[in-house]
């Protein structure tokens, strides 16, 4: 499928694989660039400790600063999908993320991870459902 200029329009799965693989490569400005000006994130979706009010993170400043304040902060990220749905703009990923943090530890947790992308091939959101309790230490 392609959009205006004949390029090829990434699928919803496309995108959240880039993006997976922009976090994995602690590669900010490709992350960033993936998102539509009127993106939202929502990781965890709800009010948590990386947004307290549950709306989450709104606009190309907003998501910049949970990369540098979530994303960042972490010695590195992984991702183990183990099911991808697609269904027209939108995929859901099920999976594990594994966090390292400096020192040596890491943690994981389930999830579903949903990504929506907008008609000229950007992510629209992304919306991770996971429960803080069930993170487990690795």
């Amino acid at each position: 499928m392609t959009y205006e200029g004949g390029a090829p329009r990434p699928t919803a799965r496309e995108l959240s694989q880039r993006s997976m693989a922009a976090v994995e490569a602690h590669d900010r400005a490709a992350w960033l660039a993936l998102f539509a000006e009127d993106a939202v994130v929502e990781d965890p979706v709800g009010p948590s400790a990386f947004d307290p009010e549950g709306k989450g993170h709104r606009g190309p400043e907003a998501i910049a600063a949970f990369y540098d304040n979530v994303i960042a902060a972490n010695e590195g990220i992984t991702f183990d999908i183990r099911q991808s749905f697609q269904c027209g703009d939108e995929v859901a990923n099920v999976g594990v993320i594994r966090i390292a943090f400096g020192g040596g530890s890491a943690v994981e947790v389930d999830g579903v991870y949903t990504y929506r992308r907008t008609a000229d091939g950007k992510l629209a959101g992304i919306r991770a459902f996971w429960e803080a309790d069930a993170i487990r230490p690795v």
